[in-house]
């Protein structure tokens, strides 16, 4: 009698062990997962702002050529100004 309440006491602690360790086992999955989702949260924030600034490259871009053109233009129209009113003999 001793003997089989000893097992059924021993059974129960292997029960309520085997569930404390399988609690453990999901909470750390749950923690990796939310981990992981982190991470992938972190890299979509960055993916967001590496976009703004290859639109802001652009815009920049764009707005640099445009003035590099207006230079060129201004300048090859000075100079062309300039070369005739020379050549013309004024």
């Amino acid at each position: 009698m001793l003997i089989d309440e000893i097992s059924e006491i021993a059974i129960e602690a292997i029960e309520q062990a085997a569930a404390e360790a399988a609690r453990a086992a999901a909470l750390a999955a749950l923690e990796r997962e939310a981990a992981a989702f982190r991470e992938a949260e972190r890299w979509r924030v960055q993916a967001e702002f590496n976009l703004l600034e290859i639109e802001a490259a652009r815009r920049t871009g764009r707005k640099n050529t445009l003035i590099a053109a207006l230079i060129g233009i201004l300048g090859g129209l000075a100079v062309g100004v300039g070369g005739t009113l020379i050549i013309g003999g004024r």
